[in-house]
């Protein structure tokens, strides 16, 4: 959640922020609004506050005096209930201006660019060189079809679209990319964890998920429960509501996890194959930092998810988000766009993002270094989304027969 605090001593500039973003300015003037009110209202409050603390200075000497008190005590007690009603409507507007914020995005860092859209973001630089096919490359779902790798019917058949059954050599390599990348990991000094994949919605509002995303999760019937979209909010969430020691961090998390979208809105992207699926496996990367520390860890995550992509020999470019493509909680976002010879393009594999201090303020995860308390600055990146890897080696370790060659590195794996 963005710091209230500063939105309302510097209004005009976070809504200069914030249109970075393509905010509706219009919450903003909303809560403008509410501020205003809160304000009447804790005035009223405070000016009844001081009432009572004078008349009951005034009652304490008319009893010491031996003095009528009753009309006093009459006073007091009428002057107790209306500061109780002000003491709620003023809890009730806090309540409402909190609930309005829940829905306003992070401020974009300075070093975001500007744009509207996917076409303005700023590529930073490519690494490796795709390769020259002698025919022309297919597709990942021809490729699938002709070596039975992927059943797109029987997945429909067990659920619905954009549900998808991996069979054969595609189910050992998906295995093998697990392992890799959590191996890969752990290497660079993440900690593996095995977290749930189903959280309460505490949880989603902690990682920025609810309440503006909701149509986007599926939720557990008659329960306050939901299958998570990202490993991200089970990892961060680990340490909701908690205060960590200064010598703690950073903490740097990993799982592998299964994972659930609705894709709401994204009809008629990406229906053929398995690019755009509602189940999906991706290996994450997390961590929670001190302010100090999580630029340097931000660069680190994004070199981390990189040295994957080059380890299997995919080449990939990183790409700077604009702030019209920047996601919800991030302040500021890389992409890493793996090369899909069968689509003649870079497609983005994953996201590497700074909430810097949004998150935390949500979940309230804070450190201790000396006697204060602090928010720590939470990360996030995905290393590797598993089912787009497996599409970028079927297309560029394709060949003319239809074969696919498996990457060097994944041979111990598959015991080869």
């Amino acid at each position: 959640m963005i710091d209230l605090k500063y939105l309302e001593k510097n209004f005009d500039e976070a809504a200069k922020k914030l249109s970075k973003k393509g905010v509706d300015l219009t919450i903003l003037d909303s809560i403008k609004a509410e501020f205003a009110k809160l304000k009447e209202a804790k005035k009223a409050y405070e000016d009844k506050r001081a009432k009572q603390k004078s008349l009951s200075k005034e009652f304490g000497a008319y009893k010491a005096q031996g003095k009528d008190i009753n009309e006093l005590k009459v006073k007091l007690d009428s002057l107790k209930k209306e500061i109780t009603t002000l003491e709620q409507t003023a809890n009730k507007i806090e309540q409402e201006l909190t609930q309005k914020a829940l829905i306003i995005p992070n401020f974009p860092d300075d070093i975001v660019p500007e744009g509207a859209d996917e076409n303005d973001n700023v590529e930073i630089k490519r690494v490796l060189t795709p390769k020259e096919f002698s025919f022309k490359p297919k597709e990942h779902w021809e490729l699938a079809e002709l070596n039975g790798w992927i059943d797109f019917e029987r997945g429909v058949k067990l659920a619905k679209s954009r549900f998808s059954i991996l069979a054969n050599e595609a189910a050992k390599i998906e295995r093998a990319l697990i392992n890799f990348f959590l191996d890969y990991n752990t290497k660079a000094g993440f900690k593996e964890f095995n977290v749930p994949v189903i959280n309460n919605a505490k949880m989603l509002q902690g990682t920025g998920q609810l309440p503006k995303f909701e149509d986007d999760l599926f939720k557990i019937e008659d329960e306050d429960l939901y299958l998570i979209p990202t490993a991200e909010v089970a990892l961060t969430n680990m340490f909701n509501d908690e205060i960590l020691q200064s010598e703690q961090l950073p903490l740097l998390l990993t799982a592998y996890t299964p994972c659930f979208r609705k894709e709401a809105g994204s009809a008629g992207r990406d229906t053929r194959g398995i690019i755009r699926q509602h189940q999906f496996d991706k290996v994450e990367m997390v961590a929670i930092t001190k302010a100090e520390q999580s630029e340097e860890v931000f660069e680190m995550m994004v070199q981390n998810a990189s040295d994957l992509l080059t380890k299997l020999g995919l080449p990939h470019r990183l790409v700077e988000l604009c702030g019209g493509d920047l996601g919800f909680s991030a302040a500021r976002t890389i992409d890493l766009e793996v090369w899909l010879p069968g689509q003649n393009q870079y497609r983005e594999i994953s996201s590497v993002s700074t909430t810097k201090e949004f998150q935390a303020r949500r979940a309230k995860i804070r450190y201790k270094e000396g006697k204060k308390n602090h928010l720590v600055h939470t990360l996030n990146g995905s290393a590797l989304a598993v089912g787009r890897t497996l599409i970028a080696i079927m297309e560029n370790y394709q060949n003319e027969d239809g074969s696919i060659d498996i990457p060097e590195v994944l041979k111990p794996y598959l015991n080869r």
